[in-house]
């Protein structure tokens, strides 16, 4: 399959060269149903689940009927805690659970590249060379914000560049991401996807086991189980 091209900048916005991508992952054909499915496992993975409400056996109160059985011209009942009683338990109530889903790795895999392959043909794929570079916050800040003016950019980092890491952490509008935790919901929020150098040799390089794409190996990071 051919590759495409995209235009690597330097922290100036000066050309640096064009970078290769495998159309393997960044020119698929787009699975919408299967990018839902996919992003909603993660969502739901993501749920703690600790909910819960006390049935009629858990709230305080005694079993003492609330009045007589007959003569009162009500319906009878048996105990101040029914859940139809004035602070009774509740009836079917939420429960402490799990909401992951299972989704296999063939579909996380897939759903990244289909959403990595959208941005692509709309020229939102960007790569940036150098960001370390930046001798402060906002010359980091300027050399992220040079490709788009949208609100909502993924900045996707090497673990290594830490100088990076520190200096856009605390931006609003910016989402930071090492190159091996990369995932469709991530990419699906953001207007605009911004690479480091670095961090897209990783990405399209993949783990050292050999995998295409590398966010398939950490899917337990993302809250999404095989």
């Amino acid at each position: 399959m051919m590759s495409l091209s995209v235009d690597i900048k330097d922290i100036s916005g000066k050309s640096a060269g064009k970078f290769s991508l495998p159309a393997e992952i960044f020119d698929v054909q787009v699975n919408v149903p299967l990018i839902h499915q996919v992003v909603t496992a993660q969502l739901a993975a993501a749920r703690q689940g600790s909910h819960k409400a006390k049935n009629r056996g858990e709230v305080s109160g005694g079993g003492k009927k609330p009045f007589k059985q007959k003569g009162t011209g009500r319906a009878r009942q048996g105990s101040t805690r029914s859940p139809n009683q004035r602070h009774g338990g509740v009836a079917h109530g939420p429960v402490p659970r799990s909401y992951d889903q299972r989704t296999p790795k063939k579909m996380i895999k897939a759903a990244l590249a289909g959403v990595l392959s959208d941005r692509q043909r709309h020229d939102r794929i960007h790569i940036v060379d150098g960001i370390t570079k930046a001798e402060n916050t906002k010359g980091t800040l300027a050399a992220v914000k040079q490709f788009t003016d949208r609100k909502r950019a993924l900045v996707v980092l090497s673990r290594t560049e830490e100088s990076a890491w520190l200096k856009l952490r605390n931006v609003d509008g910016l989402h930071l991401i090492a190159s091996d935790q990369l995932n469709a919901y991530d990419v699906v929020v953001a207007d605009d996807v911004v690479f480091s150098h670095d961090a897209i040799k990783e990405f399209v390089a993949g783990p050292t086991k050999g995998n295409t794409v590398t966010a398939v190996a950490r899917e337990s990071e993302v809250g999404v189980s095989a």
